[in-house]
């Protein structure tokens, strides 16, 4: 398994979901896991495949944001990043050809130079799609797919007819969701409701991931019976109002144990490309009310009024806000959201079954 950004340990936000999935996918005992990732605590079970210099690369590498984040920025650096990634996972791939039945990347660009005929399996977020647009970046990679079988896994459906469209011909196109840890499933919420209502915000802070949250809150919230709540590491300069209590980042522990029990809800106005975002499961298996904008996966993942609340107005925002400060309203679609999560979703455990079905579909393919 290849991954570019790896948590340090399980109060890391970063790329904790290949930690989640790692791990569930050790504790199998039909697989034998190698990891290629960051730096950080991996279970007794999963090998660390990197060696020291790439260790310490990637782990750099992740501190400055990643490639993703770079080539956003400056698209020289993040050319630059690429290149040594790609020089990097050449060298390891080589060294660990012989020893593989399947090679498992966890972004598309990572199996450029996967050696060849070795089965594939690629998981997708909404960063690849972005990604997809670079010039020459889909040929390249129907490029590294031919003569080998291959599985393209977007983490939720509206990215299918998209990838169908680009790699139909040379790869199978199958949503394989992420899993969502116990912890959120056991949550206990107590809520206020004759106090303050408080609504959360878990999210790298940028202006597209906070999308219209401060225009639109700001007649909400400024000098109101409301508290705004903003999770997340600053990863551009936003001026915020006093009105936006704005915590840095929080361990999952803390969000579990502290503040998603006591919330009213979450919010997310995001106009960045989201794949399915990992904090939103969360807060359906916790039956905490989502308020989400009107993006593809947002749509894709609520149901407007079953499972969650939809809105792409000030207007239609303020009346989300008012319908979920009321209890049964609250309550019930947060119990619909966690019904339906539990039933659809599940944990960790049966998102490394649904990945080890695809597996062995790969390499009886590759054994004909």
């Amino acid at each position: 398994m290849v991954a570019t950004s790896y948590p340090a340990n399980l109060g890391d936000w970063r790329g904790l979901f290949i930690r989640h999935l790692t791990d569930a996918l050790g504790r199998r005992s039909d697989l034998h896991v190698s990891l290629w990732a960051p730096p950080g605590e991996r279970a007794a079970a999963v090998t660390d495949a990197s060696m020291p210099d790439e260790s310490r690369w990637l782990g750099d590498l992740m501190q400055s944001g990643g490639i993703a984040h770079a080539l956003r920025n400056n698209r020289l650096r993040g050319g630059w990043l690429a290149l040594n990634l790609l020089r990097h996972l050449r060298r390891a791939y080589k060294r660990h050809a012989e020893q593989l039945d399947l090679l498992h990347c966890n972004w598309l660009q990572t199996m450029l130079p996967a050696p060849r005929k070795l089965p594939v399996l690629v998981t997708v977020l909404g960063t690849d799609m972005q990604l997809l647009k670079l010039p020459l970046m889909p040929a390249l990679l129907c490029w590294a797919m031919r003569a080998r079988p291959v599985a393209i896994c977007p983490n939720a459906d509206w990215m299918e007819a998209p990838l169908r469209t680009l790699f139909g011909k040379v790869a199978r196109v199958q949503t394989v969701p992420f899993g969502i840890d116990a912890a959120w499933f056991n949550l206990q919420r107590r809520v206020d409701f004759t106090a303050a209502s408080r609504w959360l915000v878990v999210s790298r802070l940028t202006r597209d991931k906070l999308g219209s949250l401060l225009e639109w809150g700001e007649p909400l919230f400024k000098d109101q019976l409301r508290e705004l709540h903003l999770f997340g590491p600053m990863q551009e300069q936003i001026d915020l109002p006093p009105w936006a209590h704005y915590h840095g980042p929080a361990t999952p522990a803390q969000l579990c144990e502290t503040w998603f029990p006591q919330a009213h809800g979450l919010i997310t106005l995001s106009r960045h490309s989201e794949g399915r975002p990992q904090v939103m499961l969360e807060a359906m298996a916790a039956g905490l009310p989502i308020i989400a904008s009107q993006l593809p996966a947002h749509a894709d993942l609520i149901s407007h009024g079953n499972t969650g609340l939809l809105c792409d107005s000030p207007t239609a925002y303020q009346a989300c806000i008012e319908r979920l400060e009321n209890p049964d309203q609250n309550q019930r679609i947060g119990a619909t959201a966690r019904a339906w999560v539990r039933a659809s979703i599940g944990t960790w455990d049966d998102c490394a079954t649904r990945y080890v079905t695809l597996y062995r579909k790969l390499v009886a393919e590759a054994a004909r």
